[in-house]
């Protein structure tokens, strides 16, 4: 909700910027906003993901796929993310977020996002996202048959199916107790 607004102004300047197809990288600069840090001054950790949200927003904007997903009623969902920190962002520092698709799945699309100074990779995550419409997941070939298909050089890497193997949880319909072990 804290990005509400932001994520609005987004998606009508995007439609603005020049067009980019959906497996291109798409190049987002921002600034550090006082909103976006923590008591050190620096963007807080939990931030990263939401301020990422942007830059995917502004591919599939950008690409026109963003059109093409409401129309349909599809939402997109994050399921699974993971990040890594070399540097610190700043207060009013500027910067990129890098946003592109990396692959996709029969349950997911991935993406590779990075938060770049001077050309300097600051932060770099990977985001498994889902589609869904009416609580159901879009197919692989529904989302191929919208987005067109993926590069014939646009391979996942192997660690991305180990990372989402050992990192999921039960689906939603199935059992998931709180249990330690």
């Amino acid at each position: 909700m804290h990005l509400l607004l932001r994520t609005l102004m987004l998606l009508f300047t995007s439609a603005k910027r020049s067009p980019l197809g959906v497996w291109e990288e798409s190049s987002l600069p921002l600034k550090v906003l006082p909103t976006d840090i923590d008591i050190a001054k620096h963007v807080n950790n939990g931030m990263y993901f939401s301020l990422m949200d942007l830059g995917r927003f502004d591919l599939m904007v950008r690409s026109g796929v963003w059109a093409k997903m409401r129309k349909r009623g599809w939402s997109p969902v994050a399921a699974g993310e993971t990040i890594a920190f070399r540097k610190s962002l700043k207060l009013w520092q500027r910067y990129t977020i890098e946003t592109r698709i990396i692959g996709l799945d029969t349950k997911a699309i991935y993406f590779e996002q990075r938060m770049v100074v001077d050309g300097e990779i600051y932060a770099r995550a990977h985001i498994a996202t889902r589609l869904v419409a009416k609580g159901k997941p879009v197919t692989q070939e529904e989302i191929i048959a919208e987005f067109g298909a993926p590069p014939a050089d646009l391979e996942l890497p192997e660690w991305i199916h180990e990372w989402r193997e050992n990192n999921a949880l039960p689906g939603a319909r199935r059992p998931a107790p709180h249990l330690w072990s």
